[in-house]
């Protein structure tokens, strides 16, 4: 295989040389719009830098996506680009997020593969310059776009923080200064209806407004199918235990979205303009396509052993006992005597306690085996495996429905011809539900549901000027952000032998100064200096609870004198005159004021402070080839770990921030009069203190568990051989290998025969392909009435990629081609349009994402979309 990589790798590489460009490998397929016959590959300008500039001028690994090429390639999420851009890793959805508005995106092997509020992003989002804090609603829509850049290695110094691995900047339709607009509809695969409008109106000479909407409608593609066994029914339903929501759905990842966009844009043509801008999605639909992959319910366990402690059903070894899978099955299938003889009654018996008393539940103990064969219950075992991947046993919550807005106003004011000041503000608020059933059965057995709330205000000044005739450029800024909402999690486990309900608020503060001086002093030469510095503070406040208090059940705890004693027999709360300490005291529960809280209450704070520096160097040995070279660093910011089933005391377990620092040298070129552009960048990155996922018993946590090694390089291609054709062309070669771990990465270091390959040091790091190739050429053929044929092909190759940080050999994503194709009719004076595709041809399927949790027995994950045929009608007014 490597072999066979390096060959293709030759030839890429041999292409470019003689007819490839630079940019990335779609960034430029539709640039006969700029460029003109005699100039066939056009320039894209971009605001990598704060200013608009050629990106073949800019020294940074930038993709860059332009409007038509994004409609020709049917990309209509951010996640869409995954395919395009080398050594960049973008999905829709994350483990147990249940929606594919969540973006994970990784960009040179850093990232963040969660949704969670406590776990900051390592892509920074940047919709119209102003940062998406949150990556729930990141996967943003493309309905209106004017060009996508992707931005590679740390972007601390003008981005600043949580931009460590890379930015993402997303730049909408600005309102034209005359009457025009678009449309289009789309159909295709599962009952597919997209709508598409967006039109510029003039209101004055000096006044002008544009408007989109658009609208989604689509079909799941997971269909749920009944259980074929009676037993299904006699399951508590989901609607027993505390959820975020109760929908269900039939089918799993269909779609239903609209979404608007208004501008206002006041220019009359003199030194100060001003635009404002209003955006509003909502999504009501059934959730992330989640599919059962594995069972394990035979794994030992501290729960209901013969080892236990006295008068507990706790094993301190761990292997004579059960975790909850195991737990479950041994409650349903076990007499009362044998029950007994484990100390299990409690473990076995109601479900919940007296502080919730809505969610109280009979016990599970001997349903299986008692007199009455119409209470008995299905086991938890390999039965509801289906090597289908689009059908699913489950019956629990399906459902993602967000609400996302925002209010923006950017000022710019020319203060003279070599000083600009930019001012830009904004609102966003977001309101999100999602639930997912991750067990693929008809029990309670993993399904997860989640409510999130947040808003944050950003403001940001930039000065932008130039010296010594243009020779020196500089961006002096300073940006303040306040970030408030919560989180609140709920997750069953084993038919409520585990009710994790988890709220959690947030109130984050952030302030930055930053500059960055290019200065030119000669045809040759250019200098890059620049820094952000950033204070922060951040302020958490943690309610997770065990709703069945499973801890109290496990150690005997239901009645008791209060009498202290060495295992055992302590009162939930004690009683009056009592002698010694209550139960959730001895058990090192935090607060008497909910015994069944397991996290520490009160307001938790911290303080991050952050200089991240960048200094580079380019030549310019001709007018269309520059030679760059720099260093940076960037930061992404710590927290605390939330998602915790056990009792913490008196501390609240927290992270610290990551750090990388990055070498880059690379070449962008523009030859053969524009037929040919060819862009190369190689890179070494030092990353600390890595914030891995690391699952502790049903948990999976945060912790800064291990330093890595990233090195790397690109190509990104785009060559006009012959009229009508372009062909685009981009290789991305990554190698990202753990250098250190520390103590508490251990748990996922001991790989578990035949299920986890584990993380060592030289073990590659999650969601990091070693190699990726993209090859898409369009043919454009001219037709006597002035109209043309628009043939469009690609073809993605991407090595294999470990989903997750303990490497679960069943979650990983294997070597995969993916091949899309599309041909178009394009009217004379290209008023309208038809265009008829199809996507993932040869109907390849594999992981996007997926979790093990071996402490409930179950491994689930999200496959990618089948193949799709599309049908697109476009015209423009």
């Amino acid at each position: 295989m490597k072999q066979h990589l390096l060959a293709t790798a030759a030839l890429v590489a041999t292409l470019a040389a003689t007819t490839a460009q630079a940019q990335s490998a779609q960034t430029q397929s539709a640039a006969t719009e700029t460029g003109g016959e005699d100039s066939p590959i056009g320039e894209i300008v971009v605001t990598a830098q704060k200013r608009s500039e050629n990106v073949q001028n800019v020294p940074i690994a930038i993709s860059a996506f332009t409007a038509t090429s994004l409609r020709e390639r049917s990309v209509t999420s951010v996640s869409s680009l995954s395919a395009l851009a080398p050594n960049v890793n973008l999905d829709g959805g994350t483990p147990f997020s249940g929606s594919s508005a969540v973006l994970s995106a990784t960009i040179r092997g850093i990232g963040s593969d969660d949704f969670a509020f406590n776990i900051d992003p390592g892509v920074g989002i940047y919709l119209d310059g102003v940062y998406l804090a949150r990556t729930v609603g990141a996967n943003q829509d493309l309905p209106d776009v004017e060009r996508v850049e992707v931005l590679k290695g740390p972007q601390g110094t003008l981005f600043g923080r949580n931009t460590i691995g890379g930015a993402i900047s997303i730049v909408t339709h600005d309102p034209g200064k005359e009457f025009k607009g678009s449309f289009d509809v789309t159909t295709g695969s599962y009952n597919l209806v997209k709508v598409r409008a967006t039109v510029d109106v003039p209101l004055s000479d000096s006044l002008f407004s544009s408007l989109t909407a658009a609208s989604l409608n689509r079909q799941g593609f997971l269909k749920r199918i009944p259980f074929p066994d009676q037993r299904a029914g006699n399951s508590d339903p989901f609607t027993r235990f505390a959820n975020a929501g109760y929908a269900s759905a039939s089918r799993e990842s269909g779609d239903a979205s609209v979404s608007l966009r208004g501008k206002l844009k006041w220019d009359n043509g003199g030194a100060v303009t001003a635009t404002l801008s209003a955006d509003y999605t909502h999504q009501d639909s059934s959730g992330q396509a989640t599919k059962l992959l594995g069972v394990y319910p035979s794994i030992p366990g501290p729960f209901a052993g013969t080892a236990n402690l006295p008068g507990t059903a706790f094993d301190p070894t761990a292997s004579t006992g059960f975790l909850f899978a195991g737990l479950y099955n041994f409650c349903i299938g076990s007499t009362p005597a044998q029950i007994a003889a484990r100390n299990a009654q409690a473990l076995c018996g109601p479900r919940g306690t007296q502080f919730n008393p809505r969610y109280q539940l009979p016990g599970l103990a001997s349903v299986n085996v008692d007199a009455n064969p119409l209470n008995d219950r299905l086991p938890w075992d390999g039965r509801f495996l289906l090597s289908d991947p689009d059908l699913s046993y489950a019956t629990g919550p399906s459902f993602n429905q967000l609400t996302a807005w925002g209010l923006g106003g950017t000022v710019q004011a020319e203060v003279s011809p070599d000083l600009t000041v930019k001012s830009i503000t904004a609102y966003r608020n977001t309101r999100w539900k999602a639930g997912v059933d991750a067990d693929g059965s008809p029990l309670s057995f993993l399904e997860l549901t989640f409510t999130q709330n947040q808003w944050q205000f950003s403001q940001e000044l930039q000065l932008l000027g130039k010296a010594f005739d243009s020779k020196l450029n500089y961006v002096l800024g300073a940006y303040y952000f306040k970030e408030k909402g919560n989180l609140h999690d709920y997750v069953n486990f084993a038919e409520g032998l585990l009710q994790v309900d988890g709220p959690n608020s947030f109130d984050t503060e952030n302030w930055a100064a930053f500059g960055q001086i290019d200065f030119r002093p000669s045809d040759l030469l250019g200098f890059t200096v620049g820094g952000r510095y950033t204070r922060e503070r951040k302020l958490f406040i943690g309610g997770q609870q065990d709703l069945n208090g499973g801890n109290y059940k496990l150690f005997g705890c239901a009645a008791g004198d209060g009498t202290i004693a060495p295992f055992g027999n302590f009162p939930l709360a004690p009683p009056v005159g009592a002698g010694g300490p209550p139960c959730f005291a001895a058990l090192s529960f935090p607060t008497a004021a909910n015994p069944v809280q397991i996290y520490v209450p009160g307001e938790n704070r911290k303080t991050f402070s952050d200089f991240s520096p960048k200094v580079g160097m380019q030549l310019h040995p001709t007018r269309d080839v520059m030679v760059y070279g720099s260093w940076s660093r960037g930061y992404k910011t710590g927290g605390w770990t939330t998602r915790l089933t056990n009792p913490q005391g008196q501390v609240a377990p927290d992270f610290n921030e990551e750090r990388a620092s990055t070498f880059e040298a690379g070449i962008k070129s523009s030859l053969l009069d524009r037929h040919l552009q060819l862009n190369l960048s190689a890179f070494t990155t030092a990353y600390q203190g890595v914030q891995l996922n690391i699952q502790i018993g049903t948990s999976p946590t945060i912790a800064n568990a291990g330093d890595a090694r990233i090195k790397g390089f690109e190509v990104e291609m785009v060559a006009a051989p012959v009229r009508g054709l372009t062909i685009n062309a981009a290789l991305g070669h990554i190698d990202a290998r753990y250098t250190a771990l520390q103590p508490a990465a251990l748990v996922n270091a001991s790989p578990i025969p035949g299920i986890q390959a584990g993380i060592f040091v030289g073990a590659p790091l999650p969601k990091t392909a070693n190699w990726k190739i993209n090859v898409s050429p369009r043919y454009e053929y001219g037709l006597g009435n002035g109209g043309s044929i628009v043939l469009i092909g690609d073809w993605t190759h991407t090595t294999e990629v470990w989903n997750d940080v303990a490497r679960a050999v069943l979650l990983r994503r294997p070597t995969n081609d993916i091949v899309n194709a599309s041909i178009a009719y394009n009217a004379p004076d290209e008023r309208w349009s038809l265009t008829a595709g199809g996507t993932n041809l040869t109907a390849t399927r594999f992981l996007t994402s997926g979790n093990l949790n071996l402490a409930d027995g179950a491994a689930f994950g999200t496959f990618n979309r089948p193949r799709e045929w599309y049908l697109r009608f476009g015209m423009t007014f």
